[in-house]
């Protein structure tokens, strides 16, 4: 495994809150909004970010605002980012964390040319898996 990341969604103020962290933990800050993509969204809600990477040394925090559909519940927003230099285990562990759980998005390729896919475990943890695919 690459790196484990926190995985944080807000509501539409990610923006803020992400700006908030930069301020206080520093580092470094990239911004992917959802009119930037693929990803079909209503014309009000381009200008919200899709995806945020504040790196802190060799650390990263993700953020988002979540898909325009689907509600967030505070205290339910944070999930486990898993990067992976390797499919096969990308899969071995996907496969594993899914035995009693839930998943909520089968792996599969994204526009951003990874494999990638999102489970909730047993225990109700909430899991994302990701392996960049070779240009």
């Amino acid at each position: 495994m690459d790196l484990i990341s926190p995985y944080i969604i807000f509501q539409g103020n990610c923006e803020e809150a992400v700006n908030f962290y930069h301020q206080c933990l520093g580092g470094e800050l990239s911004v992917k909004r959802f009119g930037d993509t693929e990803m079909p969204v209503d014309e009000d809600y381009k200008d919200k970010i899709m995806h945020a990477e504040l790196s802190i040394g060799d650390r990263k925090i993700m953020f988002s605002d979540g898909a325009p559909h689907k509600k967030v519940t505070v205290g339910d927003n944070i999930q486990i980012n898993l990067n992976f230099e390797s499919e096969d285990h990308m899969e071995k562990v996907f496969n594993n964390l899914a035995k009693g759980g839930k998943v909520t998005m089968p792996i599969d390729v994204t526009f951003w040319n990874a494999k990638f896919g999102m489970l909730e475990d047993k225990f109700g943890i909430k899991w994302m898996v990701n392996y960049s695919l070779k240009p």
